[in-house]
């Protein structure tokens, strides 16, 4: 029963909470509810089963608590009359429902304007990162806090002072217009690749991957593609940020079937069937990227970091094995990568690309100082564990392995490192 609570929450939250959003026009209030209506279903499932439509369920469970609570703050606040208060507020809740509908298109709209709420300009871009991953895609806040390398109760206080801004800034429940777009869409994009990011780096947990999740970010960036085709004047950039995104996103999630076995272990790139990559996909992305370095179209910075992430990816996706991947080409995009976006994350995989081209010495130079950029994450011991056991070292090897187990909270990547230490004995 939890392991299914689990997937609805991940499947369900974004979508119900926009719709509560919109009917509602108020954040707190829609959360709040929602939540209360999992809790509910913690309850109540396990004693009467899972309904055959358990996001029905959730939504009306949703709806009547939501409509309790307001019923009660009028009360509070205005004395009035019980039947006097019950009646306005039943027909307001019907006419918000009416208005909103719970069409596939109604839905799609509703999420776009609950992106483009916590993507606003009063949050700082982070903290309108993390409050979209929390609202729209109801990542948990412990693996938020993972994802920007922050302490669990640091991004709990940072999503509620995110919150708190957004109420008492009186944000809208609106799609921007034209001439407003531009300022949004940088960190909508940001938004959403962060969402990607999550689905194949979860924190925690038994998953090595969260293709749902990915999906949904995949998704919405395919949403805000056709919004913006709506806008007579949209930011002459935008189109390709958005296409170098989903190119990128594309070739990524082309190999989700891939990345897993059979007994649920890490399948990494080298030992990967190509043969289970979703070639239509690949194909999709490389026909973006065509259209994108034809020289016809023009990039911003964001633009082109992920053009030049989305080209990383487009070399593995082009090499027949593992064997002919172009290490090399690989490792000069990386350069240039981080010549326009420098960040810890971005050299240690450059480390790996240098390792794989130049050997394990070069790759291990670039390591050099990243430890207090990524002080929580167990990917650097890990890489450097690897390298050091390709070099000889292998007491080195044994101790950045130990580091890594003892720093990664998701159960297939620990047991994958623990088999990787193993040889080592």
């Amino acid at each position: 029963m939890t392991a299914d609570l689990d997937r609805i929450w991940r499947d369900e939250w974004g979508r119900l909470l926009a719709l509560l959003v919109g009917q509602f026009r108020r954040l707190d209030l829609a959360e709040d509810a929602l939540a209360d209506a999992f809790e509910a279903a913690t309850r109540t499932w396990p004693r009467d089963g899972i309904p055959a439509n358990p996001a029905a369920w959730l939504l009306t469970a949703a709806r009547r608590r939501a409509i309790d609570r307001i019923r009660a703050e009028a009360v509070a606040a205005r004395k009035e009359p019980l039947l006097v208060v019950d009646a306005r507020i039943q027909e307001e809740a019907q006419r918000a429902m009416a208005d909103a509908g719970d069409s596939p298109a109604a839905l799609a709209d509703e999420r776009l304007r609950l992106v483009f709420l916590c993507a606003h300009p009063a949050l700082a871009s982070e903290a309108a990162a993390a409050l979209t991953l929390r609202l729209v895609l109801g990542v948990s806040t412990a693996d938020l806090a993972r994802l920007f390398l922050v302490a669990e109760p640091t991004m709990a206080a940072r999503l509620t002072r995110a919150r708190k801004k957004l109420a008492l800034a009186g944000v809208p429940f609106a799609l921007p217009t034209p001439e407003r777009l531009a300022e949004r869409i940088d960190v909508v994009a940001t938004v959403a690749y962060l969402a990607f990011t999550a689905g194949y780096a979860p924190g925690s947990g038994p998953d090595v991957v969260r293709a749902e999740l990915a999906g949904e970010a995949i998704r919405l960036t395919r949403l805000l593609r056709q919004l913006l085709q709506g806008y007579a004047a949209q930011p002459p950039t935008a189109g390709t940020l958005l296409d170098a995104l989903l190119a990128l996103m594309l070739l990524q999630h082309s190999r989700r079937d891939a990345r897993v076995d059979a007994a649920g272990l890490v399948v990494l790139l080298p030992e990967q069937d190509r043969a289970r990559w979703h070639h239509n996909e690949i194909a999709e992305a490389l026909d973006l990227l065509g259209r994108l370095t034809d020289g016809s179209v023009t990039l911003d910075a964001r633009a082109t970091e992920f053009l030049l992430q989305a080209l990383i990816a487009a070399e593995h996706a082009r090499a027949a094995s593992a064997a002919a991947t172009d290490w090399p080409r690989i490792a000069t995009l990386y350069a240039a990568l981080e010549r326009l976006a420098p960040s810890p994350a971005v050299r240690l995989a450059r480390a790996v690309a240098v390792a794989e081209a130049e050997g394990a010495e070069a790759g291990l130079s670039l390591l050099e100082g990243l430890a207090a950029g990524l002080p929580r994450s167990h990917r650097l011991p890990a890489i450097r564990a690897e390298l050091l056991m390709r070099a000889g070292r292998n007491d080195e090897a044994r101790a950045a392995y130990d580091l890594a187990i003892s720093l990664c909270a998701n159960d297939a990547e620990r047991a994958h490192l623990a088999a990787r230490r193993a040889v080592l004995a």
